[in-house]
């Protein structure tokens, strides 16, 4: 179609667009001043007719996948509209190639006149000229230029441990006083402070979700849009307003809730899609703003994410050793079953895949909750009464290792030494053959047993070097876990939180032969071997 069949009006799109591109105006004001000065020019014109305006608000014009932009594409299609009028050429897009084929070929053989104010190009009163393609490569360099200022800026302020995004994490909002400052959001942060709480009493982030569910509390998503805010997931999860595994699993994982800031974790590129960021290039700021979770919570957490952790039902009296404990023979978790006694009700653990196929396929490993609690007691009492030794031993390696370290210190520098002095010598030899003070025969017989020598100097230098990196690099006592085994010398009830603290796994055997694997087991091991030789012998080993 061309223009001069076009009868009567033209039916006009006036298209907005704006992004971070275009430096630090108020996005309002630049939309607004936008769409008045189209609607004047559109006023003025008796040809031209408002069809509707459409708005990319907050969208680079170097990807042309835009909601309103497409949306206009599809109203075209439908000749709903047969003129495109904008700001500047640069409202189009920046990306030079798209943007020629749009003005150059799309619109002329759609027959949609195009119209741009401020450039003073009208295409129904003048050919495209060869002007266009030079101004579309300036507006793609000046994006490219513009992109990098800015992102070397917001880049800048994450280092200095301010916030930067469109919106705050569950859990804390934006500073009324300063956007770039996180406040505590408390009604959310409450229930941050739940979802940890409920994961490390055994509940999986399955069953948490449906607790949420159950409640009627309102998904982070949900909650957001709840007060106000113009948030959105990604197209499949946008109208989702429930809790799920993957919402849990998230949270459970942010670090922000530390007081840490956490950013740059995604990088965005001029053209394509974004990338994720390798984490030791996270940007990492510690105590930017006030805590939801404590490290030391934050810290368990994260061990027990690192695990296979079943998913507990609410309605079960959930053991302490929840996710902790696997068959010694089949490797599969142990279930749990109750029992009712003339006493009480009684809880036993049963080999999980006993327990669902039967004892064609492995053996019942049964063992009563009460009996396991007995055994993982006694042997934490073992290593505790052992912490006088311990602290002694303790006392004795870091000794032991201040004096090797100091040692090995010595040896190296004299080594280094002696390393420097040959490698002057070569030096002196070489200057001695340039100046003809000997001759090429003893220059060469020289430098050969000087290089003999440096090279032997060299291999003891790696050799010692070796030998002190296969020493400890940190001393015991310093270690968390003796402290707080010295916390524990009266230790008469296991709990949760010292299940959590303490142990990595418990395998279980048959007859009550249980292996513990505390987190500190390696360290244990070297320094009380007397105790593992002893419990051996009972049938129990950490």
């Amino acid at each position: 179609m061309s223009y001069s069949t076009i009868i009567g009006l033209f039916h006009v799109a006036a298209y907005i667009r704006l992004s971070r591109e275009d430096g630090d105006k108020e996005e309002s004001d630049s939309v607004g001043n936008q769409r008045k000065l189209l609607l004047e020019y559109i006023r003025q014109k008796e040809d031209l007719k408002l069809y509707d305006i459409y708005i990319d608000d907050g969208y680079t014009g170097l990807n042309f996948n835009r909601p309103s932009f497409q949306r206009m594409l599809t109203d075209i299609d439908a000749k709903k509209i047969n003129c495109v009028i904008v700001k500047d050429l640069s409202r189009i897009g920046r990306d030079h190639i798209e943007t020629s084929r749009f003005l150059e070929r799309v619109f002329p053989e759609m027959g949609v006149r195009f119209i741009s104010v401020t450039d003073n190009i009208d295409s129904y009163q003048q050919a495209y000229d060869l002007i266009l393609p030079i101004k579309n490569l300036f507006n793609e360099q000046y994006a490219r230029d513009i992109s990098k200022k800015v992102y070397t800026a917001m880049k800048t302020k994450q280092q200095a441990g301010e916030f930067i995004g469109a919106f705050a994490s569950y859990g804390y909002k934006k500073s009324p006083t300063n956007k770039n400052k996180l406040v505590i959001d408390e009604p959310a942060a409450e229930v941050v402070r739940r979802i940890f709480s409920m994961y490390l009493e055994g509940y999986g982030k399955r069953t948490i979700a449906s607790c949420l569910n159950a409640e009627n509390i309102p998904c982070p998503s949900e909650y957001k849009r709840l007060n106000g805010e113009n948030y959105s997931n990604c197209h499949r999860l946008d109208s989702t307003t429930y809790w799920t595994y993957s919402t849990i699993h998230t949270i459970l994982q942010r670090e922000i809730y530390t007081g840490c800031m956490v950013q740059g974790k995604i990088h965005q590129q001029m053209k394509g899609k974004a990338r994720p960021v390798a984490q030791k290039d996270w940007i990492i700021v510690p105590d930017t703003h006030d805590a939801i979770i404590d490290k030391d919570t934050w810290n368990k957490v994260q061990h027990l994410l690192q695990r296979q952790h079943r998913d507990l039902g609410l309605t079960k009296n959930n053991s302490i050793f929840a996710g902790f404990l696997k068959c010694g023979d089949c490797g599969r978790a142990m279930a749990k079953k109750s029992f009712r006694r003339k006493s009480g009700v009684e809880y036993y653990f049963y080999c999980g895949t006993y327990q669902r196929h039967g004892k064609k396929y492995c053996t019942p490993h049964t063992i009563p909750s009460r009996v396991l609690e007995q055994i993982v007691l006694q042997d934490l009492k073992v290593i505790v009464r052992n912490i006088d030794n311990l602290q002694k031993i303790v006392e004795d390696q870091t000794k032991q290792f201040a004096v090797k370290k100091n040692s090995y210190e010595k040896q190296l520098a004299q080594l280094e030494r002696e390393l420097q002095r040959l490698k002057v010598q070569k030096k002196s030899v070489y200057r001695d053959y340039k100046e003809d003070l000997i001759s090429r025969e003893e220059f060469v017989e020289y430098h050969a047993d000087y290089q003999e020598k440096e090279n032997h100097l060299q291999k003891k230098i790696e050799l010692l070097e070796h030998v002190q990196d296969k020493e400890p690099k940190h001393v015991f006592l310093e270690n968390p876990w003796i402290r707080r085994l010295l916390e524990l010398r009266d230790i008469e009830t296991l709990d949760r939180d010292i299940v959590l603290e303490m142990i990595d796994s418990i395998i279980v055997y048959e007859n009550h032969r249980i292996v513990i694997r505390y987190h500190f087991s390696d360290d244990l091991e070297s320094l009380l071997p007397q105790y593992y030789a002893e419990e051996q012998k009972d049938g129990i080993s950490s």
